[in-house]
């Protein structure tokens, strides 16, 4: 049975607009006529975006997918789609569930609460048993601090737990990515930027953490270093949106507008909608106008 792009909005109950946004931003195709799999694919993206999953991180989640487990044509229909930590994406396959951005394998705690092991992919989890004991403690511990974070109240009881879990496994790179939030939120940023580099020596392919450390160094007044790390941020992870967003700013601060072009229009092509899109193509519209030359080449710059 197919369905009319009116149906399908009615049956699922959006907006045209929010369909015509996911469209845009690449995670569906644009069609008049749709299959049921088709519905259930945007049941999927509709119920990710309610837990406040971003349109471009499920692509960039999706994408991953697909390179972690060959074979796997459409993660969303042939997975099943959970959030992770952090408004992240995870999917159970093959009776195992996989973060696959971080390329980390997870524990299944509860229906709610989804916890970022530091099992890379290719060394599934074994059972446990007495030598593990407390690295699943730590990750049940992780479990608790991201649930203590959700409420601003808690967080002095969630930077407690962290520290906990790091006691138990000093290797957990996620657990200093957490608290480094923690404390950059309360503008401690030392002690931030402490966490941060933690995670990178854990895991120097981490471009979470490379986004974090730039925006330490960002608000700390080390311009040229957060453009450095940004920039390893996104060479890691060329669809981070966020990476180039906030690169983009600081190039903005460093004077050099025409390498800020490249990265609000690259921006602007990963998410196309909300207010930092709107902001980003605003940008763009000024350096073309200041810049007359760029109208010539199109916004080719270097980085």
């Amino acid at each position: 049975m197919n369905y009319s792009r009116e149906d399908l909005i009615r049956i699922l109950r959006l907006s045209p607009r929010q369909l015509g946004a996911w469209e845009k931003s690449g995670l569906l195709r644009a069609a008049s006529r749709y299959t049921f799999f088709d519905l259930l694919q945007v049941k999927k993206v509709r119920d990710l975006c309610a837990r406040r999953v971003r349109p471009v991180e499920i692509r960039e989640s999706v994408n991953a997918m697909q390179k972690q487990a060959a074979g796997l044509e459409n993660p969303l229909l042939e997975a099943s789609a959970v959030t992770a930590g952090r408004h992240r994406v995870a999917f159970r396959h093959e009776g195992k569930l996989l973060e696959p951005i971080a390329g980390q394998f997870m524990f299944d705690f509860s229906p709610e609460e989804k916890v970022v092991t530091s099992v890379p992919v290719g060394k599934a989890p074994t059972s446990p048993n007495k030598d593990d004991r407390s690295a699943s403690d730590a990750a049940e511990l992780f479990s608790r601090g991201v649930a203590l974070e959700e409420d601003p109240r808690n967080h002095m009881q969630a930077i407690a737990v962290y520290q906990r879990v790091l006691e138990l496994d000093p290797q957990h790179a996620a657990a200093h990515i957490n608290l480094g939030t923690l404390h950059y939120n309360h503008q401690d940023y030392r002690l931030a930027e402490e966490h941060y580099r933690s995670a990178l020596e854990i895991d120097p392919r981490y471009a979470l953490a490379h986004f974090d450390l730039g925006n330490v160094l960002d608000e700390t007044g080390r311009v040229s270093e957060a453009i450095q790390t940004y920039l390893t941020a996104i060479q890691l992870a060329p669809t981070y949106a966020d990476a180039h967003y906030n690169l983009a700013l600081a190039y903005e601060k460093a004077k050099e507008a025409r390498k800020a072009l490249k990265h609000w229009q690259a921006y602007v092509k990963l998410d196309g909608t909300g207010p930092w899109a709107t902001h980003a193509r605003s940008q763009v519209k000024r350096i073309l106008k200041a810049d007359p030359l760029k109208l010539v080449f199109g916004g080719h710059s270097s980085n």
